[in-house]
């Protein structure tokens, strides 16, 4: 017998909200793609069309997550689900709190980076092409190179974080067998 069949719980009442589900995968595929892209632009020339083509859509994409981001913490601080732990020990629960906010900070932390990082370098860039991102601060351009370093340094944190993240989450479907990650899953007919 299926364990919500002896409560009155509807099975999709434990899923999240189709926001916060949107933004969460919004999140991933956006953080995916910036750090691949940051790594094949790498491998080309420099001044090359692809490569400044790359570097143009890591910043557009890099904008949109700090807005996904934003709207994120609001919903989540407003509005978002909240849900109760899955069936998991209370060591497991506060160890995955650590690890969601940590993945807030960083991503929080790294975009601020790319702001400043790319104001240092004192070039214009424009948002997929529509508009240009005013300077709002002046940043020394001494510092490009410490920004980048950091930012660097924070997307691999990221990266790995957000790794065993997917790892604990398919820990928890495949070993486990609770509904941890079919809470973040959009529902199917």
């Amino acid at each position: 017998m299926p364990a919500n069949a002896l409560t009155s719980e509807h099975p999709l009442s434990r899923r999240y909200d189709k926001l916060t589900i949107l933004l969460h995968w919004a999140t991933a595929l956006i953080v995916i793609f910036l750090f691949a892209s940051s790594q094949i632009w790498e491998q080309l020339e420099r001044g090359t069309p692809l490569r400044k083509g790359l570097q143009s859509l890591h910043i557009s994409f890099g904008i949109t997550l700090a807005a996904i981001i934003i709207i994120r913490l609001i919903w989540r601080a407003t509005a978002g689900r909240k849900l109760p732990p899955a069936d998991a020990s209370t060591f497991m629960h506060i160890i995955a709190k650590l690890a969601h906010w940590a993945l807030y900070l960083l991503l929080i932390m790294q975009v601020t980076l790319g702001f400043l990082f790319r104001w240092a370098q004192g070039e214009p860039f424009m948002f997929f092409g529509l508009f240009p991102v005013p300077d709002i601060f002046s940043v020394d351009p001494l510092l490009r190179r410490t920004f980048g370093m950091l930012h660097f340094y924070t997307a691999w944190t990221i990266i790995i974080l957000a790794g065993l993240h997917a790892c604990a989450a398919l820990f928890h479907h495949y070993i486990l067998r609770d509904d941890t990650l079919k809470r973040m899953m959009p529902p199917t007919r």
